[in-house]
């Protein structure tokens, strides 16, 4: 009975640090609001939405299969949000040419699809540095 009270309270740490992590993103977002523009059908900020939860996930599945305990993966998941607001923060950086929140706001689909990447390959590598 215990791999499935496990695999529950994994699921529900899961749920809460990316709801936790959406939610911080969501607070570094000056120019809009995410969930308005998703609900407004802008799919350039849905896709660097999704790429945020699929590459928090992808951390917090390496931390769950790497882990000793609980409150490892619960470290490793606020470790990963860091890493992946670090990452968005300097993808805004080295694109000085444009300002990615600017062009996710105007729904430029190609700043959309690599915010996505940035966020799920950096997610590979930051999970995979988990040992």
């Amino acid at each position: 009975m215990e791999p499935f009270i496990l695999t529950v309270v994994y699921f529900l740490i899961a749920i809460a640090i990316v709801l936790i992590g959406l939610a911080i993103f969501e607070a570094m977002t000056r120019k809009y609001k995410d969930w308005d523009e998703v609900l407004k059908g802008n799919h350039a900020v849905s896709l660097s939405i999704g790429g945020k939860i699929v590459g928090i996930c992808i951390i917090l599945a390496f931390s769950i299969y790497h882990s000793a305990s609980i409150v490892d993966t619960i470290i490793w998941g606020a470790v990963g949000i860091v890493l992946q607001m670090l990452a968005y923060l300097l993808f805004e950086l080295f694109t000085r040419k444009f300002s990615v929140e600017e062009q996710l706001l105007k729904g430029n689909i190609s700043v959309g699809i690599i915010s996505m990447c940035v966020s799920i390959g950096l997610g590979f590598v930051i999970g995979a540095s988990i040992t």
